[in-house]
């Protein structure tokens, strides 16, 4: 019997050089090589560090004028509901919308012009003829200015914590804000790293990045607004009959007479109720807005994204008197409504009465940044699509190498 045996494998001489990374370690390699070039040159600036002073220090201003306003609520006879709860939410909530509002505004001058300034300046090129491709090139752009604006992220974190500290929010409240809100900048510095790959001056990118972030803020309350009046229709309601038209209760009611005034009946045909409210009477076409057929565009909405995705708890009419909700939680019911449409939200639609508040079942926010961020891939997507050489046709005035 013949007995082969396979040659052993060459081993490799000590002088011979390791394997070199793979595709994928050499583009991250280029990505961080990008991403560390553009970090270094911020860092060197003296005015991001005194931008991030002023913002610790505006931060705090708003905690301390927030604390103060709950403490003069809080000592008048008549309680909005803050002293029982403490100043923690409050705090909470206005913190977060602040950061959002200003994160918005500061993220497009990290991004806006991280492109077109080199090519105005004339450094772009020399950068395409070297080793890095038009993707690398972006990514290490795009990472480099979130990371930039993570820092002012960061510079907030102190004041969420003391938020949560002063009781009435749990610890998940603030992993979530600083999820969404990290999510939210990271989308806007897309948008503004896309657009500057496209534009040829700074001041054009600038420009367009902040109206487009107009654009999400404002325009989709606008375009939400407009779509909603022309998306009228019709809803199957009966009538309403309010309780609140009893001025005393049985137990409360004073001795009077009933020939001058007396009881107000209930309706015989009542088909739901509540304690606000009763349907009653046939079902009846009523005239309505169809506001589900529009409400992504409210979804898009970045303050709407952010207050959907923070949770709050459960609450029930008796436990949560009328309009002691927070800002955000205001924010998300009205989104809720308006996606839910007139067959949830139609006072005896269907002959039922009508929930007060909508349950985190099914989010909203998913939409919503979903929608961002595909507009965000396909502005990038066209920005590495102007990035690739060699160029067919440049625009006019373009400095090349």
């Amino acid at each position: 019997m013949t007995t082969v045996q396979n040659p052993p494998a060459p081993q490799a001489s000590a002088g011979a050089p390791a394997p070199g990374p793979g595709r994928m370690g050499r583009y991250t390699s280029g990505v961080a090589a990008m991403v560390g070039m553009e970090l270094r040159q911020r860092l060197r600036s003296r005015g991001w560090y005194i931008m991030l002073g002023i913002w610790f220090a505006l931060i705090w201003l708003v905690t301390a004028l927030t604390w103060i306003s709950w403490k003069a609520q809080s000592g008048y006879a008549f309680d909005p509901g803050f002293g029982r709860v403490g100043p923690g939410p409050l705090i909470f909530e206005a913190v977060c919308a602040f950061v959002l509002l200003f994160g918005l505004l500061v993220a497009p001058a990290f991004s806006a012009n991280a492109i077109s300034g080199d090519r105005s300046a004339g450094t772009l090129a020399i950068m395409q003829v070297t080793l890095l491709r038009p993707g690398q090139l972006l990514w290490g752009k795009f990472l480099a200015s979130w990371v930039v604006s993570l820092a002012f992220l960061v510079v907030s974190v102190p004041f969420l914590i003391f938020g949560i500290a002063q009781g009435g929010l749990g610890a998940g409240y603030i992993l979530v804000a600083l999820l969404m809100l990290a999510l939210e900048l990271g989308v806007v510095c897309a948008l503004g790293v896309g657009i500057s790959a496209l534009a040829n001056r700074p001041l054009f990118s600038i420009v367009v990045t902040y109206l487009t972030v107009a654009a999400l803020v404002f325009g989709t309350l606008i375009a939400f607004g407009l779509g909603a009046a022309v998306s009228n229709g019709t809803v199957e309601a009966n009538q309403t009959f309010y309780k609140g038209m009893e001025m005393y209760t049985e137990e409360e009611a004073p001795d009077q007479d009933t020939e001058i005034f007396p009881p107000v009946p209930l309706p015989p045909d009542i088909t739901d109720e509540n304690d606000e409210y009763a349907c009653y009477g046939p079902l009846q076409e009523q005239r309505a807005t169809w506001t589900e057929r529009v409400a992504w565009l409210l979804a898009m909405n970045p303050f709407v994204v952010v207050a959907d995705a923070i949770p709050y708890p459960a609450r029930t009419t008796q436990e949560q008197p009328y309009g002691l909700n927070g800002v955000f939680e205001t924010i998300s019911q009205g989104a809720r409504y308006a996606q839910a449409g007139p067959d949830a939200t139609y006072q005896c639609a269907g002959g039922k009465v009508t929930a007060s508040e909508f349950e985190q079942q099914v989010p909203l926010w998913p939409l919503g940044l979903g929608l961002q961020l595909l507009v965000a891939a396909g502005i990038l997507a066209l920005g590495w699509r102007s990035l690739r050489t060699p160029a067919g046709k440049l625009p006019r005035g373009t400095r090349v190498a």
